[in-house]
């Protein structure tokens, strides 16, 4: 399996334990894979779009950590960034695990570093079983 990687450098401190953890889970799955670096959240869906149009990818996964502040702007990155990750999931046909952390702060963000790993599982099953359908033809 091909797998595409999109992580957000946003809150590197937890950004990158995330990215590390999926990296050791699709190393351990036999998942051969890539790795695009944006500075954010809200620039995920556009690198996922990019690695879906290339055709080179069975699945992708969005990787990233927000954490609420003190204004609204929580909520739009939150809320945008997870409809981004969808809309290229469907556009493209393509299955793509978001595992893009929103949290109230670090602490929440720390206990939650193994969906990192859990975003790849889920998306080379969803890759195997886009493959089994196809095959099924």
């Amino acid at each position: 399996m091909r797998l595409g990687i999109v992580a957000s450098r946003f809150n590197d401190p937890i950004a990158s334990k995330l990215l590390e953890r999926a990296q050791a889970e699709a190393t351990k799955l036999g998942a051969q894979s890539q790795v695009l670096s944006v500075p954010g959240a809200l620039e995920i869906p556009l690198a996922l779009q990019w690695l879906a149009q290339t055709g080179r990818f069975d699945a992708l996964v969005a990787l990233g950590c927000v954490i609420r502040g003190e204004t609204h702007h929580f909520e739009v990155v939150a809320n945008e960034s997870a409809r981004g990750v969808m809309d290229v999931s469907l556009e493209c046909g393509l299955p793509i695990a978001n595992g893009i952390l929103t949290t109230h702060d670090e602490a929440q963000a720390e206990a939650r570093l193994d969906k990192g790993a859990e975003a790849v599982r889920v998306a080379l099953e969803m890759a195997q079983l886009k493959r089994k359908l196809s095959e099924d033809r």
